[in-house]
């Protein structure tokens, strides 16, 4: 009885074995024929002898199973998640074929990645350069693309995950550039790499060659990470976030920004001043935040503060339009004091004597405006409410010709 026992188990076992080859080998003609629906069938029969593969057999067994889903490239998005998973438990007998195909699909991803990206549709661009970058982990600047595009068609809960785990693995993507100069043109050019700036400069077209880095992402990610936490509502996560990244990175001025705009759209404008003021003591020459110093003195009725600080940004840039607007409007606010003075007064002569006064300030208050209003126009004709404020101006302050001009444009412009 024993002996009988012991052939029957060793004829089920050869049997068992004999069934899985069998299928295995089912499934790997199919692929090869590009039959993927019969390979994944072959496959399903397989998947139950799994408990009594053997370690090689179920290497060649995950393989074969991720090739069926991935489909040549036409799998499915949740197959391909599937078949990467699958890839992973692939062991040493099969390594080689798994890095041959995880090489396939990640040219196939980027291709189609690209592509949709090309026809504007992020939302699909965004899964595949996702899938590129599971399939080849160590390029993380996939994973970053999935998320830039991601956030593009305001997917932000994928988003989200996506910037956490760039975070969580310190993603920089800092670049090295080799770049030089084009004799012909004068303009600085970047080459793929170092021996073709060099072959160029040796050519003598091309001078000046240096390599640069390119700026850290990181300040960007975690932006992004502390806006998405703002449109879902949270707040201290988004705050918490942007603190994390400017202790290690204190003196990064992108960073520095980033949060200063945080604190804006938080509408903590005592933190929003404070970041804004270290920004400008780090970029004194950046008129963008003296312009925003601006906006924050004058919201807090420091008006002198505000007025120094606009026209520190019209100095910085003297085509800086809101700036110019936002000072015009500041010295023009000078009149409801003037005005409510004058109607306060009443017929004396002391009366008539101050209200003459007054006057004359309010004639300045609108002289000083003035400039900055046309120097909006020259640069921004079509802009109806400055022509409409310096067509009452002009009106005011008795200059006819002037008043006709803006109030022709004005006309014209409403037509419009």
């Amino acid at each position: 009885m024993k002996k009988q026992l012991v052939v029957a188990l060793t004829l089920a076992i050869s049997s068992f074995s004999f069934a899985q080859k069998k299928e295995l080998k089912n499934a790997e003609k199919a692929i090869k024929n590009n039959n993927y629906a019969e390979a994944k069938a072959a496959l399903s029969e397989a998947e139950g002898l799994m408990s009594s593969m053997d370690d090689k057999l179920k290497s060649k067994y995950y393989y074969l199973k991720a090739a069926s889903l991935y489909a040549g490239g036409n799998g499915s998005n949740p197959d391909i998640k599937t078949a990467l998973g699958d890839l992973e438990n692939v062991t040493a007998d099969y390594q080689t074929e798994a890095a041959e195909l995880k090489t396939q699909m990640v040219q196939n991803f980027l291709t189609k990645g690209n592509d949709a990206y090309e026809k504007k549709d992020y939302s699909t661009s965004s899964k595949y350069f996702e899938n590129a970058y599971r399939a080849s982990t160590q390029d993380t600047l996939y994973l970053y693309y999935a998320a830039a595009t991601a956030v593009s068609v305001q997917e932000y809960d994928r988003a989200l995950t996506l910037y956490e785990e760039l975070n969580t693995l310190g993603y920089e993507g800092v670049e090295t550039q080799f770049v030089a100069t084009n004799k012909e043109s004068g303009e600085v050019e970047t080459f793929d790499d170092q021996n073709m700036r060099d072959l160029s400069v040796k050519a003598g077209t091309h001078i000046k060659p240096s390599t640069q880095k390119t700026d850290s992402k990181r300040p960007e990610i975690i932006k992004n990470i502390a806006l998405i936490y703002i449109n879902n509502g949270e707040n201290e996560k988004a705050e918490a976030a942007m603190e994390e990244a400017r202790k290690e990175n204190p003196d990064d001025l992108n960073l520095l920004m980033s949060q200063a705009n945080l604190y804006f759209k938080m509408g903590k404008t005592d933190k929003f001043k404070s970041a804004i003021e270290e920004a400008a003591a780090k970029d004194p020459n950046n008129p963008e935040l003296q312009f925003n110093l601006g906006v924050v003195a004058q919201e807090s009725e420091d008006l002198e503060a505000a007025e120094k600080y606009y026209k520190k940004a019209i100095e910085l840039d003297p085509t800086y339009l809101n700036a110019e607007i936002n000072l015009a409007a500041l010295i023009l606010g000078r009149e409801t004091a003037i005005v409510e003075e004058m109607n306060g007064l009443g017929n004396s002569s002391a009366d008539n004597k101050r209200y003459d006064e007054l006057k004359e300030e309010r004639t300045q208050v609108y002289k000083s405006a003035v400039p900055y209003l046309e120097n909006v126009l020259k640069q921004d004709p079509d802009n109806l409410e400055v022509t409409k404020t310096l067509m009452n101006i002009y009106s005011a302050l008795g200059d006819t010709a002037k008043f006709k001009a803006m109030k022709a444009k004005v006309d014209e412009l409403s037509k419009g």
